[in-house]
Order: C-alpha cells, then sequence, then structure tokens
C-alpha cells in the first residue's frame, strides 16, 4: 500500500503532460515550418510544350522570320483553317517556306504529314522558281530530326496530282492567287486541291484582297483578287463555303500603290519587277500601311 501512495504522488500531472504534448506539437510545426522554406520549388517548363502549335510558332530557328508573325498571324491563321498534329497538309507553292518552317516541324511532332507542292520545273520554267525551289530544298530536306520527312510535289500547268486522291486533310493557298491568275491554272489549282483532299476536308485561302467596288483584272496584274471572285472559283470546284475571318485585315491598305502590291512589306519595290531600285523612290507611307489587307476564308469538301 505505501508504494502505492509512493507512486501516485510521483505520477505527472494532467497539466505537465498537456504542456509536454503542447511542446511536442510545436516542435513538430515548427519541423515542418522549416522543411516548407527550404523545400524546392517546383519546376516549370521554359516555352511552350514542344510539339504545340505555340512552339512550332515561337522556334529559335524562326528567328529571321519571327518579325513578321505580327502582320501575319500564323497561329491565328492556322487554328481557324483548324489544323491538327495527325493532318496531311498540302501547302501550295510555299515560296521561301515562311509557313514551311511552323507547318513542317509542328506535323513532324504530331505523326502528321507535310507535303509541299512548289513550282513545277523542268524545260522552260522560269530560272527564279527554279532556284527558290532549290534553296527550299535544301534547307528544308536536310534537317529532318526537325522538320520530318517532309515530300516534294509540283503544281503548275501541266503538273499531275500534287497528292494521292482524297488524302488530304487541309489544302493552304497561301497568297499566290493572283500568280496563278496571272499564269492561267487558278481553276486548276482548286481542282487540284479538291481532287487531293478527302470528303470533308478543308481549304484555307490567304489572299490580297481588292476592293468590292473595284474591277477585277483577270491577270491580278497589281497583286489583288475579289474576295467573291475567289468564292466563285471554290464554289465551281465543288467547294462550300464555311467562314470567313478578318485575321489578316488591314483597313490602312489603299490598294493603289504603283507597284502593285509588292510595293508594300515585305518586298518594298522601289521600281517596277525587273527594274534596279529607285534610290528616290519615298518609301514612307507605304511602310507605315505595313503588309496587304488580306481575306482569309475556310472552304470543305462536301462530305
Amino acid at each position: 500500500m505505501n508504494d502505492l501512495n509512493e507512486a501516485w504522488r510521483r505520477r505527472p500531472s494532467r497539466r505537465s503532460v498537456l504542456t509536454g504534448v503542447a511542446a511536442s506539437a510545436l516542435v513538430g510545426l515548427a519541423a515542418c515550418g522549416k522543411r516548407e522554406e527550404t523545400a524546392e520549388p517546383p519546376t516549370t517548363p521554359d516555352g511552350p510544350p514542344k510539339g504545340s502549335l505555340e512552339w512550332a510558332v515561337a522556334g529559335p530557328w524562326r528567328a529571321q522570320d519571327r518579325s513578321r508573325d505580327a502582320a501575319r498571324h500564323p497561329m491565328e491563321t492556322l487554328r481557324f483553317f483548324g489544323l491538327q498534329p495527325r493532318m496531311t497538309v498540302v501547302d501550295f507553292w510555299p515560296g521561301s517556306g515562311w509557313y514551311t518552317e511552323i507547318l513542317a516541324p509542328y506535323l513532324a511532332e504530331g505523326a502528321g504529314h507535310y507535303i509541299a507542292a512548289g513550282f513545277q520545273t523542268g524545260p522552260g520554267a522560269d530560272p527564279a522558281q527554279v532556284q527558290l525551289m532549290s534553296a527550299f530544298q535544301q534547307r528544308f530536306t536536310n534537317d529532318r530530326k526537325l522538320y520530318g520527312e517532309i515530300e516534294l510535289t509540283a503544281f503548275g500547268p501541266t503538273s499531275g496530282p500534287v497528292a494521292p486522291a482524297g488524302t488530304a486533310d487541309l489544302v493552304l493557298f497561301m497568297r499566290n492567287i493572283h500568280a496563278w491568275m496571272a499564269a492561267g491554272i487558278a481553276e486548276k489549282a482548286f481542282a487540284d486541291a479538291w481532287a487531293a483532299l478527302r470528303p470533308g476536308g478543308v481549304l484555307g485561302v490567304e489572299q490580297h484582297r481588292l476592293g468590292p467596288d473595284e474591277d477585277q483584272d483577270p491577270a491580278a496584274a497589281n497583286g489583288y483578287v475579289q474576295e467573291a471572285f475567289v468564292r466563285q472559283l471554290a464554289a465551281e470546284a465543288g467547294f462550300a463555303f464555311v467562314a470567313a475571318s478578318e485575321i489578316n485585315a488591314n483597313e490602312r491598305d489603299t490598294k493603289d500603290h504603283p507597284f502593285g502590291v509588292d510595293t508594300l512589306p515585305p518586298l518594298r519595290l522601289t521600281a517596277p519587277r525587273g527594274s534596279p531600285p529607285d534610290p528616290a523612290f519615298n518609301r514612307t507611307k507605304y511602310d507605315e500601311i505595313g503588309e496587304s489587307d488580306r481575306m482569309t476564308l475556310k472552304f470543305r469538301k462536301p462530305e
């Protein structure tokens, strides 16, 4: 009994037990707080995810051409056309490859397929076009890691199919219809696009836009084409009009320039094509206009 009384007197008080628990809790909280202060912040990727359209537009390989994005709106334009990573895309007359820099890497990363339907070369071909195609091929087929397996076909007065019939998801006409009108092959361009597209496929058009009240030159010598005329060409080929966008509109463009649309950036002519530049030509107002006013149209091949 005495041993029991002694143990009872020596037991810790309820207050001291609670105090000890509280102290332990405070130590634990302090330790947690310390760990939170020293924890490394979560890592975030630098730039857009690889393979995204944002990644392709922002790519460092586009360093020389990205300055025109504010005028050409590539991301908004391609999204309007409905571009997706697994598509087969046919790009008519890609020129030096301004859009190729975006489309080829994007489609290569997304298991898509890019077809460049360039100038038709051969006997009698325009030497400037031959040279441009040679430079295009050298640039874009020698870096397969970035641009993937680009397929090269041709479009011209006597060219064959630009792609196997009914295999393309998207065909692009990017500011070339006026040149095809001058060459007498505008109707062929729409027919060849129709043949390449699968049912439900999309034709995306961007073109320098003539005012609706102005007379359309059949050869489009100044580079401008009426929107109604483009829609007519598409309808005659069998396409259904889907939508128009003002993404690439420029209300400052008066469309009455001395050397046509090429007076404006990026070509900035100061004399007729084939003539030496005129150092006395005042470019101020044309540079202030910026790039041309352009229609952006979406058509679909009916199911």
